[in-house]
């Protein structure tokens, strides 16, 4: 049986920045990645997280049609989809399914599931679905999912995530530091007998 990876979506798949360059304009702002040092983005812009919610509603869908892939994540992806089962476990809100699966299917990037839970809580989703592993960008997730779940979490490293990190969580860089990761952990059976499935 082939294990299930669980992987978000925004700022693992798509690049951190993707959000920023809109968030300037409408702001008039000249924030960078780097000045992103915290999840919560509206103290950082200089409104409130009411303005942010609405900010979001009225662009989120445009913006995660046009989001960029974060560099190698196609390729080491794409070498994954017959060793394990890719299932997305994402934020987003159910209503941005066709969009995201658009996205997806216009990037060429594999998936067998694509699950749009509408919160940070990520928790049930993954041991609902027997994850193995899973990839995250938000700090709070890697360490809960790490914890709760007794799973190894890959946390792609961003200014906004920084801190000391539970034992089953392991920062990266970049995706092909992710695939090394995972061959790590496959080779050392980490993975070997996590998610057992009937």
């Amino acid at each position: 049986m082939k294990k299930r990876l669980g992987i978000d979506i925004d700022g693992t798949v798509t690049c951190p920045s993707t959000f920023i360059p809109y968030l300037n304009r409408s702001f008039q702002k000249q924030l960078t990645l780097a000045d992103i040092t915290q999840y919560n983005l509206a103290p950082l812009y200089d409104t409130t997280e009411e303005e942010m919610d609405r900010w979001m509603e009225q662009y989120e869908g445009m913006i995660y049609k046009e989001a960029p892939l974060a560099p190698n994540a196609l390729e080491v992806i794409d070498s994954w989809k017959h060793q394990y089962e890719l299932f997305y476990i994402s934020a987003r809100g159910k209503h941005l399914y066709d969009i995201t699966e658009q996205w997806f299917q216009k990037h060429g990037i594999h998936y067998h599931h694509i699950e749009l839970i509408g919160s940070h809580d990520k928790i049930e989703a993954v041991k609902t679905y027997n994850i193995a592993a899973f990839f995250e960008d938000k700090y709070d997730n890697a360490c809960d999912i790490g914890e709760q779940c007794n799973i190894p979490v890959i946390l792609f490293d961003t200014p906004y995530n920084q801190g000391s990190l539970p034992k089953q969580v392991i920062r990266v860089k970049t995706w092909l530091e992710a695939k090394l990761q995972m061959d790590m952990l496959l080779s050392s059976s980490h993975l070997i007998n996590t998610g057992k499935r009937s």
